[in-house]
């Protein structure tokens, strides 16, 4: 039984016969914890607001008075209030967001308590990450400490995290903040840890990276519009790219002084549009319905991994001519050979993977995962170790084409593939290690300065050239003037080729001890490949962001489904509330 105080003046007498009526009952109830009550009825505003105040007799003196007791409940009753009023100035329950809020109270109410949104997902990918580090310091001890190889990856993996969210809030790309925050990594003398981490890790991670990103673009290739298509893919992928390289070549051997072949080489690394950047902007733009009613991010998605195999085999066969690798006519045909050997492995395992695991299979969706992630991984891996890497995209973007097509006949119309769901989850992890990766291959200091404005003149002349092909290059197809602009801004970013060949030419003339005039040449190659990544992979993300909701035409997804046939049920196969989690 407990006592009730209430405000107002005390009756010492009916006090202490109610202490008297206490102390009876809890002698006759051992086996009870002896508390006084005191509710406080308070009216503040419309709420009556009851305060329950508990004091343990244990606390009390045998002597203390009832003047005592009272200021014992009064302190409890200020300690209460406030606990309650501190808290209230950090709880999102007591400061709601109201709806035409400005930014400055989103920002105030994204840090409230409890966590949640971006920043509890950033919490917990933090915590995730410590429980990972602390677990490898455990097993690996000293190479997990500063300095070492694992530190460097997750310090960049949760302070790009961190920048993509920050840079996400001010609705742009979080690509943009990870790959700033990597080139800083890099560069920054206080905070340099990029330089920490040992180059097969970061290429194999970047590789694996893009495995899942191609992955899912092949997921979301819509098949109808990819055959109605398939004419402008060739042309979108082969004349930009052609052009652009022999516009550069042009320009490098009047602007820089280079040899014909280095030039042409320098304008095949320029000439490489980024599948990292494109594909994700794209998937974004799809899944909120922009431009899928005539196919747009397929095309582009699918002319991507096309122009980086035409960009990379050029590349290899100048690099072969350059410097006498091998036979140069084993070399020339080696690029056409890699592209059918990727599509033809995409399509054998695809189909594979139709009936393995069969479809009535109790976790299905789990080995089908193990089938395209790893048939990803071997294809890419594989290549790279066969020496024929021009595969390696084309095999695993084919792969999830060709599987997703069998997928489809399964579901019901309106009904998302859960695999999509899979590989939204990973590349969640794996987007700011891509990023922030290929922001760590930017080395400021092999930026020389005399390059610098002659390598801009030659990037600014190939570019221009690029845009205004690429506005051509889809003429004919049915699209708008709008659809037009923005499938030229679309041909823009340029990252993942340049990050990974951009060395190449160089450390291969270092390699075969060439003349230091060579070494020069391949110096400038890698300074203006770093200036194509600091410029074009942030604008044109950007640009893709901003520029599709406004010249795409946006389409409900239910209705683009039910104009398509059965098999073909699911564009994206992404659904429309994962899409700032994904990308």
């Amino acid at each position: 039984m407990s006592s009730s105080v209430e405000n107002g003046p005390v009756d010492k007498e009916n006090a202490n016969d109610q202490c008297a009526e206490n102390a009876a009952f809890d002698e006759s109830n051992d086996n009870k914890p002896n508390s006084h009550t005191i509710n406080d009825d308070r009216s503040g505003g419309d709420n009556n607001v009851q305060n329950v105040i508990s004091v343990d007799p244990k606390h009390v003196s045998p002597d203390m008075s009832h003047g005592d007791d009272i200021a014992t409940v009064s302190s409890h009753r200020c300690c209460a209030t406030c606990r309650t009023g501190c808290l209230k100035h950090f709880s999102t329950k007591q400061n709601p967001l109201s709806a035409n809020a400005s930014f400055a109270e989103r920002l105030r109410f994204a840090f409230l308590c409890p966590p949640h949104g971006h920043v509890a997902r950033t919490i917990t990918l933090v915590f995730v990450v410590a429980y990972v580090w602390f677990t490898l310091w455990a097993v690996l001890e000293h190479e997990a400490l500063p300095g070492g190889n694992y530190f460097a990856l997750i310090t960049l993996l949760v302070l790009c995290v961190i920048a993509g969210e920050i840079v996400e809030k001010v609705h742009l790309p979080p690509l943009l903040g990870m790959l700033c925050m990597g080139v800083a990594l890099r560069n920054v003398p206080v905070i340099n840890v990029a330089k920490d981490i040992e180059p097969h890790w970061s290429s194999a991670l970047r590789n694996i990276a893009l495995v899942i990103i191609l992955s899912r673009a092949g997921l979301g290739l819509d098949p109808i519009a990819l055959k109605k298509l398939s004419f402008g893919v060739i042309r979108l992928a082969f004349s930009p790219c052609l052009v652009e390289a022999a516009c550069c070549a042009v320009s490098s051997h009047l602007l820089l002084d280079m040899p014909w072949t280095w030039g042409i080489m320098l304008g095949f690394v320029i000439a490489a549009v980024s599948p990292a950047v494109v594909v994700p902007c794209l998937l974004s733009l799809s899944e909120r319905g922009y431009g899928i009613d005539k196919g747009i991010p397929t095309l582009v998605i699918a002319a991507s991994s096309i122009d980086d195999v035409l960009a990379i085999s050029g590349f290899g066969v100048m690099l072969g001519i350059t410097f006498s690798e091998g036979n140069l006519a084993v070399t020339i045909i080696k690029g056409p050979l890699e592209a059918v050997a990727g599509v033809l492995y995409g399509i054998i395992l695809g189909v594979v993977a139709w009936y393995i695991p069969h479809r009535n299979h109790d976790h299905k969706t789990m080995f089908r995962f193990v089938v395209l992630f790893f048939g990803g991984l071997l294809v890419t891996f594989g290549s790279r170790a066969l020496d024929l890497a021009g595969a390696g995209a084309l095999g695993c973007l084919t792969l999830a084409f060709v599987a997703a097509l069998g997928w489809r006949k399964e579901l019901q119309p309106g009904e998302h593939m859960p695999m999509a769901d899979v590989m939204g989850g990973m590349w969640m992890i794996f987007q700011p290690l891509l990023f922030g990766l290929i922001g760590a291959e930017v080395d400021i200091s092999n930026v020389k300065e005399a390059t610098i404005l002659k390598g801009l003149a030659v990037l600014a002349i190939g570019l221009t050239i690029r845009l205004i092909v690429s506005f051509f290059a889809v003429a004919g197809l049915g699209f708008n003037l709008k659809e037009h602009i923005f499938i030229t801004l679309a041909w823009m970013p340029k990252a993942t080729v340049q990050a990974a060949i951009g060395s190449i030419a160089l450390d291969t003339a270092r390699e075969k001890k060439a003349s230091p005039e060579v070494i020069e040449y391949g110096l400038q190659v890698l300074t203006i490949a770093v200036l194509v990544i600091l410029i074009t992979a942030p604008i044109g993300a950007v640009a893709i962001t901003v520029s599709g909701p406004k010249l795409l035409t946006k389409t409900s997804r239910s209705i683009t489904e039910m104009e398509v046939s059965a098999p073909a049920t699911a564009v994206t196969n992404t659904r429309p509330d994962d899409a700032e989690k994904t990308v």
